[in-house]
């Protein structure tokens, strides 16, 4: 088959990894794609929103299955465009990626499915809004409505801060159109979890859960990001939990989605609460997650390619997928500043030396080769170390080693990434 990703962070570079490893491949692209993607695929110069051009590249080169990265291109109906080319598309058309563009709309999918979720209140004027949170308190939570980069959500510990959230968005233009509305909801306390499940319009299967660590510095502290690093599998997460969840959140939504006919393909990834009375959606995003993808992806066994074209057949119900019997982490090395003004351009040195490390495998996400062929950083996110092992300990281990082995006095990385698991995750057995 001839495959086609779309983006170029490290998401897009795990994907075009697993893709590259699969028999049934004949040829990859990547649009854009990043240098560490050339190694596994042909980059192509077309931008991740450039719908028009994606659509006659695949045309031209005969590709057979288009895999969006990015959840933007998605929402902008590429795979709407694909369809109408006769052209096959891994992800949901732009009426099912509301579920990720629209909290708002997310939360009116949720309750019609009876789906376990907080209680919430949508507002587009300010001082009502302003008005809500006084009444109700806090800790309490606001999020813009649409798609901010993972960016648009704040955990109020206090009224003041909740103020000056709604302030920001509905007034300042924080977001801009994606803050235009606002979704304030009561804040859950428990374990956050990252599950993903593969989605075929009727059928779906579960895909694996991580754990992400979403503050910029060590302890949990500093300011929200995209994430700076993710471990699989979380010690919380447990087989009966796995078909909770399957059933109260994942397959509700798929059959009310359906029944809006606006049926889901693709990947359906819960941000859930683990509360003590049970687990809360927290939300839903409509594509592989950055940096969960990188962690999944190293402890998946079972090809990817064969996987993702099921879920575009709709033959789901006669798959499934097999696991390594490992824990994965993922360690996000980012370039100072981010993430509120990344610097870039600061030249990094050493990654060769760090992928000699036994069981590392690094993943570009915002790099860039500057004239004299020297890598740089271009972006927030810039390198995930990746490392596997049999305990997550193990893991960790590993992917520091070959975290010092990288000569970049640009970047930082958090330090403790899996801290929540260590003094739980046990020895996994070998085999299945």
């Amino acid at each position: 088959m001839k495959v086609l990703v779309v983006g170029s962070g490290g998401r897009e570079h795990a994907l075009c990894w697993a893709l590259a490893a699969s028999p049934l491949l004949a040829k990859l692209w990547c649009a854009p794609g990043n240098p560490g993607i050339a190694e596994v695929a042909e980059c192509v110069p077309i931008g991740a929103l450039d719908i028009p051009a994606l659509v006659a590249f695949a045309r031209a080169q005969g590709v057979d299955l288009v895999v969006v990265g990015p959840e933007a291109p998605l929402t902008a109906g590429l795979a709407d465009a694909c369809a109408e080319a006769c052209i096959r598309c891994f992800g949901p058309r732009a009426a099912a990626a509301r579920l990720e563009g629209s909290k708002a709309f997310f939360k009116e999918v949720a309750l019609a499915a009876g789906a376990p979720t907080a209680a919430h209140a949508v507002f587009e004027e300010a001082e009502a809004a302003r008005a809500h949170i006084r009444a109700r308190g806090a800790p309490i939570v606001v999020k813009a409505d649409g798609l901010a980069a993972g960016k648009g959500v704040v955990v109020a510990m206090s009224e003041a801060e909740a103020l000056e959230a709604v302030t920001a968005m509905l007034e300042g233009g924080l977001h801009g159109a994606a803050g235009r509305r606002v979704v304030i909801e009561e804040y859950l306390a428990g374990e956050e979890i990252s599950f993903f499940a593969l989605c075929d319009g009727t059928t779906a299967i579960p895909l694996g859960a991580a754990q992400d660590h979403k503050r910029a510095f060590d302890g949990d502290r500093g300011p929200n990001t995209g994430g700076m690093g993710a471990y699989s599998p979380p010690p919380a997460w447990t087989p009966a939990l796995e078909a909770q969840v399957m059933e109260s959140c994942i397959r509700p939504v798929l059959a009310e989605m359906a029944r809006r006919g606006a049926p889901f393909t693709g990947v359906l990834f819960a941000g859930l609460m683990l509360t003590e009375a049970g687990p809360r959606l927290l939300e839903f995003n409509v594509r592989f997650g950055d940096p969960e993808c990188q962690a999944l992806m190293l402890r998946l066994r079972s090809d990817l390619l064969p996987a993702l074209v099921a879920a575009t057949q709709g033959e789901l119900a006669m798959f499934d997928l097999r696991w390594e019997r490992l824990a994965s982490i993922l360690v996000v090395m980012a370039a100072e500043g981010y993430p509120e003004a990344p610097r870039t351009g600061s030249e990094i040195k050493g990654l060769e030396a760090a992928a000699q490390v036994p069981d590392v495998t690094i993943f570009h996400a915002g790099t860039a080769r500057r004239e004299d062929g020297a890598l740089v950083a271009a972006g927030g996110r810039v390198l995930g170390i990746g490392a596997v092992g049999a305990t997550l300990a193990e893991a960790r281990a590993a992917a520091y080693a070959a975290v010092d082995r990288i000569d970049w006095p640009g970047g930082f990385c958090r330090r403790d990434i899996g801290w929540r698991a260590l003094n739980t995750m046990r020895r996994l057995p070998k085999g299945q």
